[in-house]
């Protein structure tokens, strides 16, 4: 009968001193083979990072257009008329609208402790600019206690066929209104709304006026504006106010309501 003989597995794989040396050396050189290897694709890593950030960065501001969370009257001049007031004068850089061309500088006066509000880029019309088939908003200013003001532009071919019509060509101050009042009220316009209208002559340019007391309007219980056209775009002016704001303020936003001209 055969005899199986037991051989300690230690003397099948035992290594003498000089393999093992050799070994470990190989171990470093692969070791450090694959460190080197490692070093540029972290490196790439971390510069792909470094300019990953700032576009992620870009991609949350971006749809919302440039505004300073300060008050007006840090920034802006006072106004030649009056002290009180600080003076708003619309460059190129402030909308896009402006940078196209297609709204020209408009201006008018705030109290120096309003500040300017954020629009939401589908809001400001960015997405469309030059050629925009719906209103957008410019600018929009705000006063918890007193009120707040915006500019909307609107495409001239929304209410007229006749290029470069003036606001005289749209019709009486009534029937603008009646095109206009949901861009004013932020939801529904109801002619009953309407408590008064006035033309006003600047220059060359003609202005339409509006007092409106608008219970339902998402803007406000009370709400001045004043319209006018030039170029492609009618360009709306909204003073709007609570009731509480309007018992406050009324004086100073018929001030404002008044100063806006192109």
């Amino acid at each position: 009968m055969a005899t199986a003989s037991l051989v300690p597995t230690s003397k099948i794989f035992s290594v003498s001193p000089k393999s093992s040396a050799s070994i470990k050396a190989r171990s470093r050189v692969v070791v450090a083979s694959s460190q080197q290897q490692q070093q540029p694709r972290r490196r790439e890593l971390l510069l792909k990072s470094a300019v990953a950030i700032p576009a992620i960065l870009q991609l949350k501001e971006a749809p919302i257009s440039a505004a300073r969370e300060v008050e007006v009257g840090s920034y802006l001049p006072l106004s030649p008329s009056d002290p009180s007031f600080v003076l708003f004068k619309a460059k190129p850089s402030d909308t896009p609208a402006l940078r196209a061309g297609n709204v020209q500088p408009y201006q008018f006066v705030l109290p120096p402790n309003w500040k300017q509000l954020r629009i939401a880029n589908i809001l400001s019309g960015n997405y469309c600019q030059p050629k925009c088939a719906e209103p957008w908003i410019e600018v929009k200013f705000e006063n918890e206690k007193q009120g707040k003001v915006q500019v909307v532009a609107s495409p001239l071919i929304r209410l007229t066929n006749k290029p470069n019509a003036t606001i005289e060509d749209l019709g009486e101050p009534e029937k603008v209104i009646a095109s206009l009042g949901p861009f004013v009220t932020g939801n529904s316009y109801d002619s009953d709304e309407l408590l008064k209208t006035s033309i006003e002559k600047i220059g060359d340019q003609t202005y339409y006026k509006y007092v409106l007391e608008t219970p339902f309007a998402l803007t406000g219980s009370h709400n001045l504006a004043k319209a006018t056209a030039k170029g492609s775009t009618v360009v709306l002016f909204v003073v709007s106010a609570t009731e509480k704001q309007w018992q406050s303020s009324q004086k100073t936003l018929e001030a404002i309501l008044d100063s806006f001209q192109l």
